[in-house]
């Protein structure tokens, strides 16, 4: 709901209204409570019902939007006939203490509007429509379930007439339509995403995105340009998540980690009991979620399906603080994020239809570097997978990663030789704790970098860790990919060959893909917006379910 004094110009009040639209109305169904958003913060919520009656839909709410807006949804009733042809509205606001009104009349294509606005000026108006228009008054969010039921079979193309009483007609048109799978705490919700343009004469046209669910109803709506959101209750939470990929048998799990727990999804073959073989996945680095999706890619998500199509038990679980997970990210280093790791081990151990013996850990990443600390020393591990993980030290790979975007800008030599040098001084300060005030930095830029996260990126020594991993091991490397050293597979066999008590070590090189394990030209960020497919290379899951099935899939010891 939003404010609603009947005062403003009209046509203004229309794109101030254009945030909420969707999908409506199974009939019977219970009263949806709505939250509303302004720039991602809460300013207020609604309840809206929606009835099938005999001679047609009904739909009403009430609400509150606090201040500084200040407004209370009285009464919201919307009546149209069985085929979504508008009767009549009612709509009663109280705004900063002061009340108005709306009562809107439809016959055919006449419009009959008795308005009583918050100054207590009284008009009447009368407008021709389209006797097919959904109505969208200015303000309650149950207006625009109407709409969600004129869109539910809407295709791309497809035009809808709308009208705004007291301010004139305007109309949506649909340029795109998807459906995913939502999970909240409690269920999960088959949804349609819908993005239409909005014309309103003699304005630019402005995007709107709008989801609805398998019933029907309206789940949320985003205007982009205003900034403002309109989601019910269950989609708002911090517990839900989109989820990207999906198996008929997947089980959503809560594993225990220290002092909160980890949501996570098991994907498992769908013939046999087991006891199966099992992978956990650890994901790289960022706010990655357990299907680590990266620029459109599903890497874990489209991975976890291979393998399980493939005989293995697969866990993978959103981050700590990220999705349903607890845990407070920004204290975590990769040691942390290790404890998350080894915590997802004992979990899949204590499970009848996993075989504790043929555990595998398997990392993307810099989640590579944390599936390596989880194993060390650790005989509930048996098996290490590394998947575009670099072989060298976190400040070599830092550096590497500057130095590799320099060397592709426009920026001088000497320029980017004094970047260089300023980045070796904010890694040596970060490690000693030494030498801030002689940088001059921003406070922002500082903090970004005085994390215990990065500071354990930096210490990371790949050499120093192998030898207290003595598990069979997998490396992958793209040939294309450029966010970590070419050599890395090259550098992560040669260490394993190294070891006093060495297990087998297989090294892979897979031609024409990138970072994310899928086909490419480049190889560089800046061309993961413009991939043709987000689809792993077959060449990945194969080489990885040949190695499961032989080295990785020894019994520990």
């Amino acid at each position: 709901m939003r404010s609603s004094h009947f005062t403003r110009p009209v046509l203004a009040v229309a794109l101030t209204l254009l945030a909420t639209l969707g999908r409506a109305a199974a009939a019977g169904a219970q009263p949806a409570n709505f939250e509303v958003f302004v720039r991602g913060a809460m300013l207020g919520t609604e309840q809206v019902s929606v009835e099938r009656t005999a001679d047609g839909w009904t739909i009403s709410s009430t609400g509150r939007i606090g201040p500084p807006v200040d407004t209370t949804l009285r009464t919201f009733r919307l009546r149209y006939d069985g085929n979504w042809r508008p009767r009549d509205l009612t709509l009663e606001v109280t705004m900063l203490g002061k009340d108005g009104s709306l009562q809107t009349t439809i016959d055919g294509s006449s419009a009959k509007n008795i308005i009583v606005a918050t100054d207590g000026q009284r008009m009447e108006k009368t407008d021709v429509i389209d006797p097919q228009s959904v109505l969208l008054p200015d303000g309650p969010v149950a207006a625009y379930e109407a709409v969600a039921a004129r869109l539910q079979h809407a295709k791309v193309g497809d035009s809808l007439p709308v009208y705004l009483p007291p301010a004139g007609s305007f109309s949506l048109e649909v340029t795109e339509s998807t459906s995913e799978t939502i999970e909240t705490v409690s269920r999960r919700i088959a949804v349609q995403r819908t993005h239409v343009l909005v014309h309103v004469p003699n304005l630019p046209p402005q995007t709107v995105e709008f989801w609805g669910d398998d019933e029907g109803r309206l789940l949320r709506v985003t205007l982009p340009a205003q900034g403002i959101d309109f989601a019910r209750d269950d989609i708002a939470s911090v517990g839900t998540r989109v989820v990207t990929m999906a198996r008929p048998n997947d089980e959503s799990v809560f594993v225990p980690a220290n002092g909160f727990s980890l949501a996570g999804t098991i994907s498992k073959p769908t013939t046999g009991t087991g006891p199966f073989p099992a992978v956990v996945f650890v994901s790289s680095a960022g706010q990655t979620d357990r299907d680590e999706v990266q620029s459109g890619v599903a890497i874990f998500g489209q991975l976890a399906t291979r393998l399980a199509d493939a005989g293995w038990l697969v866990l993978r679980y959103d981050k700590r603080g990220v999705g349903k997970s607890g845990g407070r990210p920004e204290a975590a280093a990769l040691a942390e994020y290790a404890e998350d790791a080894k915590a997802a081990v004992l979990f899949l151990s204590n499970r009848k239809d996993v075989d504790r013996r043929r555990i595998a850990v398997l990392g993307h990443d810099e989640g590579g570097w944390v599936a390596l600390l989880a194993a060390a020393n650790n005989n509930r591990v048996a098996a290490v997978a590394l998947l575009s993980t670099s072989g060298t030290t976190g400040v070599d790979l830092n550096l590497y990663q500057l130095e590799h975007g320099l060397d592709r800008s426009n920026r001088p030599a000497e320029e980017r030789a004094k970047t260089v040098a300023l980045q070796k001084q904010i890694q040596q300060a970060v490690l000693t704790g030494k030498g801030w005030e002689t940088m001059n930095l921003p406070k922002a830029t500082r903090q970004q970098a005085e994390t215990p996260y990065f500071e354990s990126f930096l210490k990371f020594d790949p050499a120093k860790l192998m030898k207290d991993v003595d598990q069979p091991l997998f490396v992958l490397q793209g040939d294309l990919d450029r966010q970590i050293p070419a050599t890395s597979a090259s550098t992560w066999e040669t260490l394993a060959k190294g070891r006093k008590k060495a297990r087998p070590v297989t090294a892979v090189h897979v031609p024409g893909i990138n970072h994310l394990l899928v086909p490419a030209t480049t190889g560089e960020a800046d061309e993961y917006a413009t991939l043709p497919s987000h689809d792993i290379s077959a060449a990945v899951s194969t080489a990885l379910i040949d190695w499961l099935r032989t080295a990785g899939n020894t019994p520990s010891r």
